[in-house]
């Protein structure tokens, strides 16, 4: 009889771990004509080889058709460091959470904070299993201690989240917690109501895409932040984003071997004319290493430029303005992006450039009642209490509140420097003049008379703000000529090194929001 037992028993913990290692043939069809991969050839393309280690694989094992309970979780390596994985099998019951799913993950998130190691998530999961709903959802080690663990990670180590397919419901907030969200085009969604519950409980009558697709996402809501073609490609994007940061917020930022960038400046990559658009990705490839420039939420806000490079090899974050995205302005949008970017490079000892060509903020109706005040006065935050190295170069135009957004001389930049082409005023000498002079302007008949005085106006605005008298002034700490931008940010930021990070003592500030 004992023979037999244990017989019984070796088979049956032999077919536990049998079901948790591949899908059901059913299971794989699905993946298969949705373009998906498996769950563990996710993490296999994530980790170096032969690094996984699986916590809680039998979780749930005395369950029918619930392997490891829709949930892989472990550590392993990625490109030599360790981190942690947190991966949903959309083959058991369509990635749900029971009780012990919610359980492997809490330990993580333990783990992670215990440990200060990262948590590379791959989410794909319909969300709660309703059924279980008492035992998962409201008590201490329920599905709010993953969230409450989560912003407690927060800036203590990179939380990276490729999104494969529905993050849905309460389960959307994991993407919204992590610094980067990666989602796969056609397949990703996340969204707090489907749109069947949507047309029941508010009548409205909308498609998955629309609701929470990744285009809209990454173009319109901003809750995502990059686009991937499929898994691969999702996977592969994650480890480049993690490539720029530490392991945890202790460590620096881990540099490269130095690489010349794609293009030389010179004197005719930025306009004369402050009216003419141009791309500031031109600037920028003049500025990083070739390859190393990768942008954050490039389908998003484009008025401004968010992105990781490297100059020389040391890793630096990049905001910059973008005269070819509806003039540089700054949106509601573009100073929410902007924030979250220099708040991330702050956390894990990124030094920050700026590269401004700002007109401003945007004014009007419409954006007033967006909030655009506190809004741009969250970027304005963000920009005063980041204590990484920051260097600002006004590129072109620096005008009004923008001048302050883009981290100007009375923000404490660590060197404020500029083009000869650069321009600081509280506004450009067009509208300035028309501000100032408006009711003589329209009290000259003569066309010819109007045009001169307005010309000689404006020639007044223009010495009063002259590159030379700021710079005289000190308002700029030097001019730089194009050609030498480059190698006069390596020489600055390799001098910023050993910058000391001091914050003033309080809990905290009470941030616009």
């Amino acid at each position: 009889m004992a023979d037999d037992f244990t017989g019984q028993a070796h088979t049956s913990l032999k077919d536990a771990r049998s079901a948790t290692l591949a899908p059901t043939p059913a299971g794989a069809a699905k993946l298969a004509r949705s373009g998906k991969l498996y769950v563990r050839e996710r993490i296999a393309l994530l980790a170096d080889a032969d690094t996984f280690v699986e916590d809680g694989q039998l979780a749930n094992a005395l369950a029918s058709g619930l392997p490891a309970d829709g949930v892989v979780t472990g550590a392993c390596l990625v490109d030599g460091r360790p981190a942690l994985v947190v991966a949903n099998d959309t083959g058991v019951k369509a990635g749900s959470w029971g009780a012990r799913t919610v359980e492997k993950i809490v330990r993580i998130t333990e783990r992670a904070l215990v440990e200060e190691l990262p948590i590379f998530w791959l989410v794909d999961s319909a969300g709660a299993r309703i059924t279980d709903q008492v035992a998962l959802f409201p008590g201490r080690r329920g599905a709010g201690r993953i969230f409450h663990n989560q912003v407690k990670l927060s800036g203590k180590v990179p939380q990276i989240c490729c999104l494969f397919g529905p993050s849905a419901a309460g389960g959307a907030y994991i993407p919204a917690f992590c610094d980067v969200v990666v989602m796969v085009d056609g397949n990703a969604s996340m969204y707090l109501g489907s749109p069947r519950m949507a047309e029941v409980t508010v009548g409205e009558s909308v498609t998955l895409e629309e609701m929470g697709g990744a285009r809209m996402h990454t173009e319109i809501s901003g809750c995502g932040d990059l686009l991937a073609g499929d898994d691969a490609d999702a996977i592969e994007q994650a480890r480049d984003f993690f490539s720029y940061l530490p392991t945890c917020w202790r460590e620096p930022a881990p540099e490269t071997e130095p690489v010349a960038p794609a293009r030389e400046l010179d004197d005719t990559t930025v306009p004369a004319a402050e009216q003419v658009p141009f791309d500031i990705h031109t600037v920028i490839d003049g500025i990083v290493d070739d390859g190393s420039f990768f942008e954050i939420k490039p389908s998003f806000a484009a008025e401004i430029v968010t992105g990781f490079g490297r100059i020389e090899g040391m890793p630096i974050g990049v905001v910059a303005s973008n005269s070819a995205v509806r003039g540089g302005v700054l949106f509601v949008d573009s100073a929410d992006k902007s924030a979250r970017f220099i708040e991330l490079c702050d956390a894990f000892n990124l030094p920050l450039v700026y590269l401004a060509d700002v007109p401003g903020f945007m004014i009007g109706k419409e954006v007033e009642r967006q909030g655009i005040i506190r809004h741009g006065a969250k970027m304005i935050t963000a920009v005063a209490e980041a204590t990484v190295p920051q260097i600002s170069v006004i590129v072109r135009k620096a005008y009004g509140a923008g001048l302050y957004a883009m981290n100007g001389p009375g923000f404490e930049p660590d060197a404020c420097l500029a083009l000869p082409t650069a321009r600081i005023a509280v506004m450009g000498p067009d509208p300035a003049v028309q501000a100032v002079y408006a009711h003589r302007i329209a009290e000259i008949d003569d066309e010819d008379e109007r045009a001169a005085f307005v010309a000689a106006r404006k020639q007044e605005y223009e010495a009063d703000v002259d590159l030379l008298r700021l710079a005289s002034e000190l308002v700029i700490d030097a001019v730089v000529e194009p050609g030498v931008l480059r190698s006069e940010l390596a020489r600055r930021l390799g001098m910023l090194a050993g910058k000391v990070r001091r914050r003033v003592e309080k809990h905290h500030g009470v941030r616009p929001v």
